[in-house]
C-alpha cells in the first residue's frame, strides 16, 4: 500500500505547498512513485506549483521529474449512499485510484478546518505540520499562559490531531508520524526563537509529535513558484553555479526527508 504523507496546518502561508513539491519531486528523484492531491479546492496552490511546472518543462524543453497529480474526480451526488458525505466519496475515490500506482501519496491540506483535511489527517501515515516560528502559529497547536510562557494544552489543531490519531486506532491502522517544521527560522539566536523553541519541546512530549528545522525565509522560494521548480531543479534549467544560500537551502530539503524517516527512502542528492 502507498505510504500516504498529509502536510497540514490551518493557517496559511506556513510553506505546506512548498513543503509539499520539494518532498514530492524529491521522492520521484529518488525513483519513487509519487501521486499528489491537493484538498484546497478553491486555491489549489500546490495544484498550480505542479501545473506551472509543467508549462515550464514543455516550454523550456526539459525534462523534470513529476509526481502524478490528480484532481478529485467529479461524481453524481445521486450515486453517493444516504448518509456518505459527497466529498468523502471524491477522496476515497481519488485514492482508491492513485493506491495501486503510487510508492507515496502526498495531500497538501488547505489553510483552514474543512471536512476534506479532517478526513485527509486520519488516513495520514505521515503528517507533516510547517509552522512559521512564531507564537501565533505556534497558537494552532497550544494555548500559552501570557505571563510565564508555559503550556496550558493543547489548541483546535491539536485536538483535531488527536480525533486523527483516535479514529486510526480504533481501526487498527498503525500511529501518524507526526513531524512539526519550524518554517523561516532567522539565523540569530533571538530570544523569541527561543522561546518558541522551548514551548514546542515541551508540547512535543505532552502531546506526541517531533520537532524539526524547516526552510529558512530565502527569496529564491518565491521565485521558484511561476516556473514551478525546486532547489533541486536548478542545475537542470542550466544554473551551473549555485549561490552559496542556494547549496544551504539544498542541504535544507536532504535534511528534510532525512527527518521524515520514510520507507525505503535514503537521500543521495
Amino acid at each position: 500500500m502507498a505510504h500516504i504523507i498529509v502536510v497540514g496546518n490551518e493557517k496559511g502561508g506556513s510553506g505546506k505547498s512548498t513543503t509539499c513539491m520539494h518532498v514530492a519531486t524529491a521522492l520521484v528523484r529518488l525513483g519513487f512513485r509519487v501521486g499528489a492531491l491537493d484538498l484546497d479546492l478553491r486555491q489549489r496552490s500546490f495544484g498550480r506549483y505542479i501545473e506551472n511546472r509543467t508549462a515550464f518543462a514543455a516550454s523550456a524543453g526539459v525534462d523534470l521529474p513529476m509526481p502524478d497529480y490528480r484532481l478529485l474526480p467529479e461524481i453524481d451526488p445521486a450515486t453517493v449512499p444516504e448518509g456518505e458525505n459527497p466529498l468523502d466519496a471524491r477522496l476515497a475515490a481519488a485514492m482508491a485510484d492513485l493506491g495501486p500506482v503510487s510508492d507515496f501519496i502526498l495531500i497538501d491540506c488547505p489553510g483552514s478546518h474543512t471536512r476534506l483535511s479532517q478526513v485527509a489527517h486520519s488516513l495520514a501515515d505521515t503528517l507533516v505540520t510547517p509552522l512559521n516560528d512564531s507564537f501565533v502559529d505556534f497558537d494552532l497547536l497550544a494555548r500559552i499562559d501570557p505571563e510565564t510562557g508555559k503550556v496550558k494544552g493543547p489548541s483546535i489543531y491539536a485536538e483535531m490531531v488527536w480525533s486523527a490519531r483516535q479514529f486510526r486506532a480504533q481501526a487498527g491502522l498503525k500511529p501518524i508520524d507526526w513531524l512539526v517544521l519550524r518554517n523561516r527560522l532567522g539565523t540569530q539566536q533571538m530570544h523569541n526563537k527561543k522561546k518558541v523553541g522551548a514551548a514546542l519541546e515541551e508540547l512535543s512530549r505532552r502531546i506526541g509529535f517531533r520537532v524539526a528545522p524547516g526552510f529558512s525565509e530565502r527569496v529564491i522560494f518565491r521565485e521558484l513558484f511561476p516556473r514551478g521548480l525546486t532547489l533541486l531543479d536548478l542545475r537542470d534549467t542550466g544554473v551551473e553555479q549555485l549561490s552559496l544560500s542556494n547549496v544551504a537551502a539544498r542541504q535544507e530539503v536532504r535534511d528534510l526527508l532525512i527527518e521524515l524517516n520514510l520507507p525505503g527512502v535514503k537521500p543521495n542528492f
